[in-house]
């Protein structure tokens, strides 16, 4: 069981680095890479350059890199002014009315994109300046639109979803539409978690409606601003490529090419968005070399920790995948006998740990099927099952500290993640957990 033991290490590591010492999260996932790779003995050079060199090819280091530049350069253009003042003018009256979008916002999104660090960077790079200029904090901002990552897996037809019902294991016991219906209304409830979870948050931490001496009226927002509303385009247009009818009406014009495998969302989105926020932003952007290099110069140190806590985690994740951890957790939980609410509770906890370095879909992959062998043998039904373990597989968005939607919420929000670690744990991880046992036991019925 040396995996197990170098992922409580890797955990650990962090935390006494990060909390203890006090040294920034770059710093402390570093630290936890190396330490991995001493679990690895003497094949320890290999297994950290190889996971180093996997991390540095994910697209989701581009991504929050991305849109770091692209919510930077926005921030210098009043194309964001604008679009805040239109969805003020709408929402501003409401009490949380921008936390309670982002919620509703990535339940919309992720039903359509599935894509956790996607519906985080879409529905984060507006939502949480929007959040911040409605006097949220930034690292409460974060938290809310990394929480809302994991709604991607927990509202069919994601790629989770199919790994799962794919595997051998799952498919000789239920059909993928056996659980359609069923992972939806598991969605309905994670959703409204989630909307529960913001009112707290809300009254929690005093926040207000806008001041309505700041509101202007919708009429004349539109007028002065209504162009801003194109950066929508960004997040619409791959959308539209890769999801419905004109996806499919392309994919057989190209000879039967899937139109999601070919365009990547996570890669796209940021691309369109920095297209337009330099094409609608370009008379207040510089006009000479210098100038923009001095902008490029403003940008960098955003683009430091970020970029090193992305890789050092994907790289742990790999580390950790190489020394076997996927099977050594599978061995664990195909020797347990226990009544059904404690193996609901001990497979929700095995699923979320390896969530935390793991992507859903690679957590699936890893222990989806022995994980739904487990509960069924204990008496839950197949189909309720399969949900319970998508869900607890959802919370890897809003599992410190190696979740990517976690590092792309804090790059846009401009804050420390760390800062983000217990919030997103009280409020997301170890809820939405909860809820996934609930769904087994039928407390919760789908």
């Amino acid at each position: 069981m040396i995996a197990v033991w170098a992922l409580g290490c890797y955990i650990a590591a962090i935390l006494v680095w990060n909390s203890v010492l006090k040294r920034n999260i770059g710093e402390a996932l570093i630290v936890g890479f190396l330490v991995t790779g001493l679990f690895s003995g003497g094949d320890i050079g290999h297994v950290l350059w190889s996971s180093l060199a996997e991390a540095m090819q994910e697209e989701v280091t581009f991504a929050a890199l991305a849109f770091v530049f692209m919510s930077y350069v926005l921030a210098r253009t009043p194309v964001l002014d604008h679009l805040l003042d239109i969805l003020n003018a709408m929402l501003g009256r409401l009490r949380g009315g921008p936390i309670y979008t982002s919620t509703v916002a990535a339940g919309v999104f992720g039903a359509i994109a599935h894509v956790g660090a996607a519906v985080t960077a879409a529905v984060g790079s507006v939502t949480i300046p929007w959040m911040k200029r409605s006097n949220v904090s930034g690292e409460l901002a974060a938290t809310v639109a990394a929480g809302g990552a994991g709604m991607g897996v927990t509202f069919p037809f994601s790629s989770t979803m199919f790994i799962l019902m794919g595997s051998a294991g799952v498919a000789s016991v239920v059909s993928t539409d056996d659980i359609v219906l069923p992972l939806f209304l598991g969605g309905l409830w994670c959703l409204g978690y989630r909307l529960v979870a913001a009112f707290v948050m809300i009254r929690r931490h005093g926040i207000q409606p806008v001041d309505t001496g700041e509101l202007k009226p919708l009429r004349r927002t539109l007028g002065v601003g209504w162009t801003s509303l194109l950066l929508f385009g960004g997040i619409a247009l791959p959308l539209l490529l890769t999801r419905g009818p004109l996806a499919g009406a392309l994919g057989r014009y190209l000879d039967g090419v899937k139109m999601s495998d070919a365009i990547s969302l996570i890669t796209w989105i940021p691309v369109l968005m920095i297209t337009l926020v330099l094409l609608l932003g370009r008379r207040h952007l510089p006009r000479t070399g210098q100038g923009w290099w001095d902008l490029l110069g403003g940008a960098a140190p955003k683009f430091g920790v970020l970029g090193v806590t992305i890789v050092a985690a994907f790289s742990a994740a790999g580390a950790l995948g190489e020394l076997g951890l996927p099977e050594q957790l599978t061995e664990l939980l195909s020797g347990v006998d226990a009544p059904v609410w404690a193996m609901a509770l001990l497979v929700g906890v095995l699923v979320v740990g390896v969530a935390i370095p793991l992507t859903a879909s690679a957590t699936m992959a890893a222990i989806g099927p022995v994980a739904v062998s487990a509960l069924i043998g204990a008496g839950v039904s197949p189909a309720t099952a399969c949900v319970a373990v998508l869900i607890f597989a959802s919370t890897e968005g809003a599992s410190p500290p190696s979740g990517a939607p976690i590092y792309v919420a804090s790059g846009i929000a401009g804050v420390d993640p760390s800062r983000t670690f217990m919030p997103l744990l009280t409020y997301y991880c170890i809820p939405i957990l909860f809820i996934g046992a609930a769904v087994a036991l039928g407390v919760l019925p789908v």
